[in-house]
């Protein structure tokens, strides 16, 4: 047979043996790939070549950046530092409200006591400049001075409102997560691995379903691998974040540390009386539905009732009347 019309000059047993050929090579270079024992040891030194550049890199534009301060930041530690914010029991106070709503960077505190002492300052001007230049309402002048007064206070207590309620977000992740952390501990304990281990496993576990609490765990099994003293690093978690549970589990842990108690055991009893502890609660939110479900019922659900069931009644009633 001829394929002139397709390829010229070649005939069909020209054409099967280079289909024969081809697939004697393929054959040739699987059975050859099968056998031939790779080697990993130049994949793995270009990625760690490659991760070593990029890391490189990072600190090289982490250094300019040190020694290139921001213009923002700077203005605002050299007032905070001639004001003096940043010393006594008010700065603590203000590091551990901002370590429990997870601000940890080094200019935290300094943002945080710029707005405190600036903003009460900044409102009560504006609020001065709006009363007495613009204008807008007629207000007497005691009226006036409660207003600028007002603004000043609310300047004064928002930065306070603002890291409370962002602290309170965080722990109600973390108190819905904590569960799955006794778990995983309990099985990172009975797998054999130290207390270290098992808090660097856990927080790469919890990495993507709540990076809040694989952070403060993560950073426990940090502190817990450089300090002298380990019953400090688990204090600082309990610092950190501020549940019963986590209060328990320190304890429980320092105990175990001291007295030499089966980690495994003392972390199953503990995740069985976190089991229990949640069940409570879901049974005592259910006990209190009926007394907070009674207003509405009166309010919305009642009053309707009594309308489609008395109406007709009361219709029939007016027109036997009208017709006397």
């Amino acid at each position: 047979m001829n394929l002139d019309g397709l390829i010229p000059g070649m005939t069909m047993e020209d054409l099967a043996a280079w289909v024969a050929g081809a697939g004697a090579f393929a054959v040739v270079l699987l059975i050859w790939s099968a056998f031939v024992e790779r080697d990993p040891l130049t994949a793995r030194l270009k990625s760690l070549q490659s991760r070593r550049d990029v890391l490189k890199g990072d600190l090289s534009r982490t250094a300019r950046k040190v020694e290139r301060p921001t213009t923002k930041m700077s203005v605002m530690r050299r007032i905070v530092e001639r004001l003096k914010l940043a010393r006594g029991k008010t700065a603590t106070d203000a590091a551990t409200k901002l370590s429990q709503a997870g601000f940890r960077s080094k200019d935290a505190l300094t943002v945080y006591l710029f707005a405190k002492a600036c903003l009460p300052l900044l409102l009560g001007g504006a609020s001065v400049f709006v009363v007495y230049v613009l204008k807008p309402f007629t207000l007497d002048q005691t009226q006036s001075l409660a207003a600028c007064l007002t603004a000043m206070l609310l300047g004064s207590l928002s930065p306070d409102y603002y890291l409370r309620k962002v602290a309170e977000r965080r722990l109600t992740v973390i108190r819905r997560n904590l569960p799955d952390v006794f778990d995983l501990l309990v099985i990172c304990a009975e797998a054999g691995l130290s207390l270290d281990a098992s808090f660097d496993r856990v927080a790469r576990e919890l990495g993507e379903g709540c990076p809040e609490l694989a952070e403060e765990v993560g950073l426990t099994a940090v502190e817990l691998g450089f300090l002298p003293d380990r019953s400090k690093a688990l204090q600082g978690f309990a610092e950190r974040v501020p549940l019963d549970g986590v209060r328990a589990l320190v304890t429980t842990l320092a105990q175990t540390e001291r007295y030499g108690t089966p980690l495994a055991q003392a972390l199953r009893v503990l995740a069985t009386e976190m089991r229990n502890e949640r069940m409570l609660k879901a049974e005592e939110k259910a006990a209190r539905l009926p007394a907070i479900m009674t207003l509405p019922m009166m309010i919305f659900i009642l009053p309707p009732l009594f309308i489609v069931l008395i109406g007709p009644a009361i219709l029939r009633t007016i027109d036997g009347m009208a017709k006397l």
